[in-house]
């Protein structure tokens, strides 16, 4: 194998035209996706025998390092499971190259990596079209939010818009019936009328939807829960309305 340097990145030397990816599940996923281009990959000598168990042969020249080497160049706190490629990013559809039928789901300032990563997951699950988020107000395209997605990335197409209510009035132009989640309203998500493409808008954690994001949808509802607590982490309440609509359809 090729010696390549393996160098850790200090903290102004970005490059936001690579996406590190670490994590078993989302290197495997961005291996596996005919639309990546992996630029390097860096893995341990146990990592780089389970993915040939599981991948075969593999699209690039693996660099084989030591556990430390990785730890060095991501931080301790990053789960690496021994993995980690740098990849061009995959290139998104506009709003008006997406499907115009099944379900989307909106984002208003949501930006925790952790929080739109899991939510990536389950639109993977959920078979969710596309996932709109606002170009500001949105997190970058991390190591942190790919391994949350776990392999959803290379999956769900995230598209970053400019004017977040512009973008839910084109949606309706394409027949979308917009709904926000909100833990106040009285419509439960369950009474939503079926058959139409959908788009599911949630806001940020505590704050919630801005009015204008409240105003640009054709309605509010809530999530029908039990307890004494009405409001859930976005991600949570992400998947849970997922699953509500989706048996509702």
């Amino acid at each position: 194998m090729r010696n390549r340097p393996f160098y850790k990145r200090g903290p102004d030397a970005r490059a936001p035209e690579v996406d590190i990816i670490y994590g078993v599940h989302s290197v495997e996923a961005a291996l596996r996706n005919k639309a990546r281009q992996i630029k390097a990959l860096w893995l341990t000598k146990n990592a780089l025998d389970r993915l040939r168990d599981s991948l075969g042969s593999l699209p690039v020249e693996p660099e084989v390092v030591h556990p430390r080497s990785l730890d060095n160049r991501l931080g301790p706190d990053a789960v690496h499971q021994g993995l980690l490629i740098e990849a061009l990013p995959l290139a998104q559809p506009r709003l008006d190259q997406i499907p115009r039928e099944g379900k989307v789901v909106i984002l208003d300032q949501v930006t925790d990596p952790h929080n739109v990563g899991a939510i990536l997951r389950s639109c993977a699950a959920f078979g969710v079209r596309a996932l709109v988020t606002t170009a500001r107000h949105s997190p970058e395209a991390s190591g942190v939010l790919f391994k949350a997605a776990s392999g959803a990335m290379e999956l769900v197409p995230f598209v970053k818009v400019t004017n977040l209510a512009r973008a839910i009035e084109e949606l309706k132009s394409y027949s979308f019936r917009v709904i926000g989640l909100d833990s106040e309203t009285e419509n439960a998500i369950e009474d939503i009328p079926k058959g139409s493409p959908l788009a599911l808008v949630l806001g940020a954690e505590g704050r919630g939807l801005r009015q204008l994001t409240r105003r640009s949808c054709d309605e509010l509802v809530r999530l029908d829960l039990p307890g004494p607590i009405k409001s859930l982490n976005v991600s949570n309440a992400c998947a849970l309305a997922l699953y509500a609509v989706s048996r509702s359809s």
